[in-house]
């Protein structure tokens, strides 16, 4: 081999380093430009936001009400619930007739001491017999109130589930705005029985959800005491259900929906749930919202062959869901026909990748699981997408940012139950401060408690 021959050589080894040496930092520049619009990540995750390319000019609206939009007015309140009326008129009302009409105003305040201190007294009594002392019984709920009854109780409950609300935060507002000074212990141990209060109607729940037809199921981490633990949401159509476990795998779907499950899954491609679809032989959805962010992001990718091939996909996918958004407008033949059509279409498509490690990737998923993704189009009821428990399990990723979770087995206990309440309630559109000062009233007077099941409302 000659000189020649020898530099060739080392030009094109090379040149086959520097191509490679391409691929993966386009690959790395790929996975840095990875946001919540391309990826499962979530938007806090987001520094700044992608920058979006005005394809025209538009007029920025002015802030408030729109010309055209029909004004929202708050309404009055009935006689019943108005509690003083102060009238005004004129002093001198020379040739002036008295109409039966008033311009009015309805103003709500505060009073200045928004609680009542009720004294219960159990008189005492000492036997002439046997010097023994007796005191009459004091009622049930009353000694199992203590100092707060249940109305207070159940706010102070509110405050600390609902309001992301420390014991200290909540003290404060007692004391300043209310008027009651009550230590952070005392407050403690209002949540704690506000806890066992709701263990009925959250047990009532989870014995209900493997019986449901279709339930969405996500995750998110959870902190106890520097310990990790994942707290998961089950999201069947009306009430929702939290269960905080110590683990992230299948075997927490085994416990909370059995091994037999009958009714379809909804959730993202995470392993545990396609280890209990094998493993039960569960029908699942898995999120189209989680595929075409993925698919976006292969569609961006610096990789030219690469972003053409994702760009294919996400048209057949924004035909998918542009056909589901006019389904009420087609005949029932025509939405089976066109949904169908499009199906066929995106799997051809994604089952034929160019020679690419991500493509490769995603093709080897629609060959195992692809049929899985369009479970909606064959089982009533069920959504293409698994938002709507994304948005419930939302509320528990801000409490745990600002709280910083629990501290033990009473804490996690008492956030499956509260959460449980107030996704449920929200999703039944009822109070979840009544539901608590009733379930509190109920349990410490041995009463039946309310329930959150559908069927009971």
């Amino acid at each position: 081999m000659d000189e020649k021959d020898v530099i060739i050589a080392q030009l094109t080894e090379r040149i086959a380093h520097l191509q490679s040496e391409n691929i993966r930092l386009q690959a790395e520049i790929a996975r840095l430009k990875k946001n919540s619009s391309n990826s499962s990540k979530p938007p806090s995750s987001d520094i700044v936001k992608p920058k979006t390319v005005k394809t025209r000019r538009r007029r920025k609206r002015k802030r408030g009400g729109q010309r055209g939009h029909r004004k929202h007015v708050r309404p009055a309140f009935p006689p019943d619930q108005i509690d003083e009326v102060i009238e005004y008129e004129l002093a001198d009302t020379a040739d002036l007739r008295a109409l039966n009409e008033w311009r009015i105003i309805q103003q709500i305040e505060l009073v200045d001491r928004p609680f009542v201190v009720t004294e219960y007294r159990a008189r005492r009594y000492r036997c002439e017999r046997t010097g023994k002392i007796v005191t009459a019984p004091l009622p049930p709920e009353v000694v199992r109130a203590g100092l707060l009854g249940p109305r207070l109780s159940a706010l102070v409950a509110y405050h600390k589930g609902a309001c992301h609300m420390s014991y200290r935060t909540i003290r404060t507002f007692l004391r300043d705005v209310v008027g009651v000074s009550v230590s952070t212990g005392q407050l403690a141990k209002v949540t704690h029985k506000a806890s066992g209060a709701l263990a009925g109607a959250y047990e009532e729940l989870a014995a209900a959800l493997p019986d449901e037809p279709h339930v969405g199921a996500d995750e998110t981490g959870h902190k106890d005491d520097g310990r990790k633990f994942w707290t998961w949401c089950f999201r069947p159509e009306q009430f929702t259900l939290f269960k905080i476990a110590g683990s992230r795998g299948s075997d927490v779907l085994k416990a909370v929906l059995g091994e037999t499950f009958g009714g379809v899954v909804g959730c993202d491609y995470f392993s545990a749930y396609r280890k209990y679809m094998k493993d039960a032989k569960a029908a699942v959805q898995f999120c189209l919202a989680h595929l075409i962010r993925e698919v976006r992001f292969l569609s961006e990718h610096p990789d030219r062959v690469l972003a053409r091939w994702g760009g294919k996909l996400l048209g057949h996918l924004r035909r998918l869901f542009r056909t589901l958004h006019r389904g009420a407008t087609m005949t029932e033949a025509g939405f089976a026909r066109s949904m169908a059509r499009i199906r066929r279409d995106f799997l051809r498509q994604v089952r034929r990748p160019p020679p690419r490690t991500e493509a490769s990737t995603l093709a080897d998923r629609f060959a195992k699981h692809g049929d899985q993704y369009f479970t909606f189009l064959t089982t009533p009821g069920v959504e293409p997408t698994n938002n709507l428990t994304e948005q419930a399990i939302r509320f528990v990723v801000i409490d745990r940012k600002i709280t910083q979770g629990t501290r033990g087995e009473r804490g996690r206990r008492w956030c499956e139950r509260i959460w449980t309440l107030l996704a449920t309630c929200a999703q039944q559109r009822r109070s979840a401060f009544n539901f608590l000062v009733e379930t509190i009233t109920a349990h410490w007077s041995d009463q039946p408690a309310p329930s959150l099941l559908p069927a009971n409302l």
